[in-house]
């Protein structure tokens, strides 16, 4: 693995369902992000960090993931990248090539083994950072369903570097790409979909405020806040009008590579859910939905 080239960062997820766009309102008056661009049946919504967009949504027939979006630090990267999956057989759809959407960029997509699209770019048009208080700056990490978690975890650390940070018994496993302890989080689930998407504020006030900012707005949390145990990060989970789960977040624990051994946490002691022991366990309506609706996927070369 010395040898192989890693994904450098998560860049954020663009989310399709029907009627997506029309639910934009919700997360510019009340979760805290900003219209970056709209256009037909599609929204764009960029943090208070440096990212040109970290959540999209875009109106389709089904539901699910459009992409994942991770970044490179410039083309010739992005360029090895692919040629490294390509010689290790993942299903890539095309070469890198120039990006036509709103933010420029270079990049290319890939496949991964539950038919998931994960796009991988460099060069897009930055925006400048404006820390807002109690405002989310970026995606913090992706947490997917799949129905073959060990397969998933192997090809996501072979193909495209990521590492285990610890895992959650035998129903989870933490993967991250850079310091973060995981940017891409697997469950074991009898279908593939998104279980949630977590978003970061800049520390535990902006992450408490948040939630004060929901609930003022008639938003009360699904589950939370607590904190977890594996990656040390509270949480506050809540449910999007179009029924995907979304997470506020802080604080998440940064990883040592020289000392760092990933960790089984227990899934029946409570303090290892939650160390505050605020929350309590999710509800099984909760439950239900973190484990969303099949994702069909997009077959190879659609």
């Amino acid at each position: 693995m010395s040898d192989d080239l890693r994904v450098d960062h998560l860049r954020g997820i663009v989310m399709r369902a029907p009627g997506i766009s029309s639910t934009t309102a919700f997360y510019t008056d009340q979760w805290g992000l900003h219209v970056a661009h709209q256009g037909d049946g599609i929204t764009y919504l960029r943090g208070t960090g440096n990212e040109p967009f970290i959540y999209g949504l875009k109106d389709d027939s089904t539901y699910g993931i459009e992409y994942v979006h991770f970044g490179m630090p410039d083309r010739a990267a992005i360029d090895a990248l692919h040629d490294q999956v390509v010689d290790k057989g993942a299903e890539v759809p095309s070469a890198p090539t120039a990006l036509d959407g709103p933010f420029g960029g270079y990049g290319f997509e890939i496949l991964d083994p539950d038919a998931r699209r994960l796009r991988i770019t460099a060069d897009l048009e930055m925006r400048t950072t404006d820390e807002v208080h109690a405002y989310p700056r970026k995606v913090s990490h992706v947490v997917l369903n799949s129905p073959d978690m060990e397969g998933a975890q192997a090809w996501y650390e072979s193909m495209l570097g990521f590492r285990t940070s610890d895992y959650s018994a035998d129903q989870m496993v933490f993967l991250r790409c850079g310091s973060d302890h995981h940017s891409i989080a697997l469950v074991r689930a009898q279908y593939p979909s998104v279980n949630h998407v977590a978003f970061e504020m800049a520390g535990i006030d902006s992450f408490m405020r948040g939630i004060g900012r929901m609930k003022q707005k008639g938003q009360i949390p699904s589950w939370g806040p607590g904190r977890h145990g594996p990656g040390n990060n509270p949480f506050a989970y809540f449910v999007s009008p179009s029924g995907f789960v979304i997470e506020f977040t802080a604080e998440v624990q940064q990883i040592d590579e020289a000392t760092h051994e990933p960790k089984v946490w227990s899934r029946t002691d409570p303090e290892a859910m939650d160390q505050w022991m605020t929350a309590g366990p999710p509800t099984p309506a909760m439950r239900a939905v973190m484990a969303g609706r099949p994702d069909p996927g997009f077959p190879k070369g659609d």
